[in-house]
């Protein structure tokens, strides 16, 4: 298994571009931690709409080469661990349910 973050960002005139660049960095990075699973940041930063054509199009098309990393980070992952290292679930972990004053484990909650 392997996940592609594809998307395109193109710098508009306020600050708006460097704090969703950054965002999106740190989100798909987290997703890669908190997963196990290897994760390619597939997200054009661009300066204009000409950028992204170039870069998307022909010989220059990102895309095919996010898709080789993905599969050969998925085969290097599977080789080095196996089943040994299954992915986890994200999602908020496990949550203590107040009862009372007594606190419960509940399992399973979270995004998936």
């Amino acid at each position: 298994d392997a996940v592609i973050c594809v998307g395109v960002l193109i710098k508009g005139e306020t600050m708006h571009f460097e704090y969703i660049c950054e965002a999106v960095s740190g989100g798909i990075m987290n997703v890669g931690l908190q997963t196990s699973i290897p994760t390619v940041f597939g997200v054009l930063t661009c300066l204009d709409e000409e950028q992204v054509v170039k870069r998307s199009t022909g010989t220059n098309n990102h895309g095919e080469s996010w898709g080789k990393t993905a599969v050969e980070m998925a085969l290097l992952r599977r080789d080095a661990f196996g089943d040994m290292m299954k992915p986890q679930k994200m999602g908020f972990g496990v949550a203590e349910v107040l009862d009372g004053g007594k606190k419960k484990k509940s399992e399973g909650i979270g995004f998936f």
